[in-house]
């Protein structure tokens, strides 16, 4: 399939309380999709019927083509996931973990260990296998999380905020080790608040009370604000040109003009592509005798986009 992740229509209640509202996802093979949203947005709630750990009102979920509400365990055996809250087992070490998981997916022994001792290496986590998992600092407990859920080799990792709490550094190594993921071809599906590492995913869906009101590459997310890229010119000249300006084929709108001194103004525009744009709005102005002094992008964060948007 060339879909890992399909939603279609489904529908969360609790009692009077829509948590999920008819949302349709299309997760690509092989791709890093972050979901965003505010705290009670239906994030979590999504990610828990996607692993079939929580029973849809409506709508289908498909894994890898498998029928999630109907199969939910042939599923699950797909799936390495990663959950909001550390939940393995404290009284246990880090290799006793491991291996307990390894042993619930069936894993023979020898391939049990050798899965082991490849995922603490790439965890980052071999000189701690004989550590209890209650004792380990919270980065530490993150990577067990991360281990556990890599030890039986599945196409498909669900991570719910799997870098809440731990230091820049470490959550810089998770992301790096995301991508390595995503290059072997396993297809990634993260929660997170924090908008750095969602402008790392391939692409981002943005849900607002249970309803999916954006997606795409953050890129095109950002640009959903204001329809397109945010142009600053300051140039010289006396000519009226903003009729003109406005009418070209690159220019969506004009969201400012603003003099500075006698001679000189500042512009605000929205393009549809700064870097094709550049070109055509240097020539028109020179050619309306208009000498342009600065021109230059107008950042929108992601952080930017995810306000606004969710609050339209």
């Amino acid at each position: 399939m060339d879909a890992m992740i399909v939603t279609r229509d489904l529908v969360k209640r609790f009692g009077s309380l829509v948590a999920v509202n008819h949302l349709n996802l299309k997760i690509r093979c092989g791709e890093i999709y972050a979901l965003l949203g505010p705290n009670g947005a239906g994030k979590t709630t999504t990610v828990r019927m996607i692993m079939g750990l929580l029973k849809p009102t409506s709508g289908e979920i498909y894994v890898d083509g498998i029928d999630v509400v109907r199969y939910p365990d042939k599923a699950k055996r797909r799936i390495g996931y990663v959950p909001q809250f550390f939940s393995l087992y404290g009284d246990l070490t880090v290799l006793e973990n491991l291996d307990f998981l390894g042993r619930i997916y069936g894993l023979a022994r020898e391939e049990r260990a050798k899965r082991i001792r490849e995922i603490l290496e790439v965890v980052e986590l071999t000189k701690f296998r004989d550590f209890l998992a209650g004792n380990l600092s919270g980065g530490l407990k993150r990577r067990l999380s991360l281990a556990t859920a890599l030890i039986h080799d599945p196409p498909i990792l669900i991570l719910d905020e799997p870098t809440a709490g731990i230091d820049p550094p470490l959550r810089r190594a998770f992301w790096d080790l995301f991508t390595s993921l995503k290059k072997e071809g396993k297809t990634i599906l993260v929660t997170t608040h924090y908008m750095d590492e969602a402008e790392r995913a391939d692409r981002i869906g943005l849900i607002s009370l249970g309803q999916l009101i954006a997606e795409g590459t953050p890129l095109e997310i950002k640009r959903m604000v204001y329809g397109g890229d945010l142009m600053r010119i300051i140039c010289r000249g006396t000519n009226s040109i903003m009729e003109e300006l406005a009418s070209l084929p690159k220019v969506i709108k004009i969201l400012k003009r603003h003099r500075i001194g006698d001679r000189k103004e500042e512009i605000i525009l929205v393009v549809k592509d700064f870097g094709s744009a550049l070109p055509e709005l240097t020539s028109f102005l020179r050619s309306h005798k208009m000498e342009p002094l600065l021109i230059e992008p107008v950042p929108v964060t992601l952080e930017d986009a995810f306000i606004i948007l969710t609050s339209r």
